[in-house]
């Protein structure tokens, strides 16, 4: 038990401590994914227009947020806009903003294929029926592509959930923030005990994700039968 640090980590309030910090990361996840879904369905859909000042506009987003690390990102919105704006930006803020422009491009990308993946005959069918270009996106296609993409939403929940990590390097406290102050704390009297208490976190992170990633996968089936 003091081997594994399972006395430190019931010490005190270590573990309230711990729970909070990851109660503070699928914070930040929670609004990042609700934040991203919205924004990445108009992204998505906007992509779709064959206009080539999109196109080329939303090619260069998808590569700035594929090529650059997020890691890099808050660095960026949250020590940069501070040198260069003078704005005093809370670190879970600009966790959310980073955490947000990467999930719009990803959901846009993935409403993009689903919206392009709609038979033509619908959309025909609609005009047919006297529905004009918004009312066809609005009945016919937004409603189809939330369910194909509900499933791959939830999935996004929990690769943010898992890159949320990071938000530790601009000052976030969340699980590993909590875990390395608990471990520096108790160097000294229990030296040995950042396995025991990474292996929490590792625990902690996975019955979070896991239901989650469960229901998408039954999500998925469901409604691909």
């Amino acid at each position: 038990m003091q081997a594994l640090g399972i006395d430190v980590l019931l010490k005190g309030n270590n573990f309230i401590r711990l729970i909070d910090g990851l109660c503070t990361a699928l914070r930040i996840s929670l609004v990042s994914v609700i934040f991203s879904i919205v924004f990445g369905i108009v992204f998505g859909i906007v992509m779709t227009y064959k206009n080539t000042v999109i196109s080329v506009v939303s090619r260069v987003y998808l590569e700035i947020v594929r090529i650059m690390p997020q890691m890099v990102l808050l660095f960026i919105v949250f020590f940069g806009t501070t040198r260069m704006f003078g704005l005093n930006l809370d670190a879970e803020l600009a966790s959310i903003i980073v955490f947000t422009f990467w999930g719009t491009a990803e959901m846009g990308d993935l409403v993009r294929g689903a919206v392009s993946n709609i038979p033509k005959h619908q959309y025909e069918s609609s005009y047919a029926l006297g529905l004009n270009k918004a009312q066809t996106y609005f009945y016919i296609v937004i409603p189809q592509t939330l369910r194909r993409l509900i499933p791959l939403s939830i999935n996004l929940v929990t690769r943010m959930i898992k890159t949320t990590s990071l938000v530790m390097m601009i000052g976030v406290v969340e699980a590993l923030k909590v875990t390395q102050q608990i471990i520096e704390a108790n160097r000294m009297t229990a030296p040995n005990a950042a396995f025991g208490l990474y292996l929490t976190v590792f625990i902690l992170y996975f019955l979070a994700c896991w239901p989650i990633s469960l229901l998408a996968s039954y999500l998925e089936k469901k409604w691909s039968a």
